[in-house]
């Protein structure tokens, strides 16, 4: 048989799904890389950033501490805690103040009670369980199919695992309000600061929304995945 009758149209959108997100990581390392030429007239570093939006937000309690590696930097409500890599800790920089800022926002969100954030956190055991069964479901579904396709049994195996993977991705859906309105706050406290310059806030500015394209660009990925799991359920059926 020839070759092509093995082909998987479907995995055009893998290979869609594979360029957005090398793009995505290409344009926030690259915008990371270009605003970390920029200098901070005033030497303040991305720790400094942080506590000023802690500040500003009147948020007490909150730990800001230095941890090995680039762009690893997280909020971890669990403690109360900033993690600053050492690219932006005690970085002088506008992208170490915006990454910085960022991380602040999200403890802000937590003191406050910010919706989507509680929510996020809520979802999260339910979302990981959901995650880690809906391709085993998937696959199985498929074998069923194709040993016994009368009973119906591996379809429904699929949908559930279509169902399970839809629910993991509700989490990127709710991550993104989290994300953006983090950023929000950040580039709020530190304009209200008057520390930085218009320069030195473009470049924050511009950090954050190519980060933030990271989360649009991993949902746009799952979606394409929900997509070609339709299709492929879709197909199993028909045969």
């Amino acid at each position: 048989m020839p070759f092509f009758y093995y082909f998987d149209p479907t995995y055009i959108l893998v290979v869609i799904g594979l360029l957005i997100t090398v793009w995505a990581q290409i344009s926030v390392q690259s915008t990371f890389n270009k605003y970390s030429r920029v200098r901070i007239s005033r030497g303040l570093t991305g720790a400094d950033a942080a506590r000023q939006v802690l500040s500003g937000g009147k948020v007490s309690g909150v730990s800001i501490k230095s941890i090995r590696g680039s762009m690893t930097d997280h909020y971890d409500p669990r403690d109360n805690s900033i993690s600053l890599s050492e690219t932006v800790a005690g970085v002088s920089t506008a992208a170490a103040i915006g990454v910085a800022a960022h991380e602040a926002g999200h403890a802000l969100q937590h003191a406050e009670g910010y919706g989507p954030i509680k929510l996020r956190m809520a979802i999260i055991p339910v979302c990981n369980f959901a995650s880690g069964l809906a391709m085993p479901l998937f696959l199985l579904g498929i074998l069923f199919s194709a040993w016994n396709p009368e009973t119906g049994i591996g379809y429904f195996m699929m949908q559930a695992g279509i169902i399970a993977f839809s629910v993991a991705v509700f989490f990127q859906v709710v991550t993104l309000p989290v994300e953006f309105n983090a950023s929000r706050r950040a580039m709020a406290a530190l304009e209200a600061s008057g520390a930085y310059t218009d320069e030195e806030l473009d470049g924050a500015r511009r950090v954050l929304r190519a980060a933030a394209m990271t989360y649009v660009a991993a949902l746009a990925v799952s979606l394409l995945q929900i997509l070609r799991l339709v299709i492929l359920s879709g197909g199993n059926r028909r045969r």
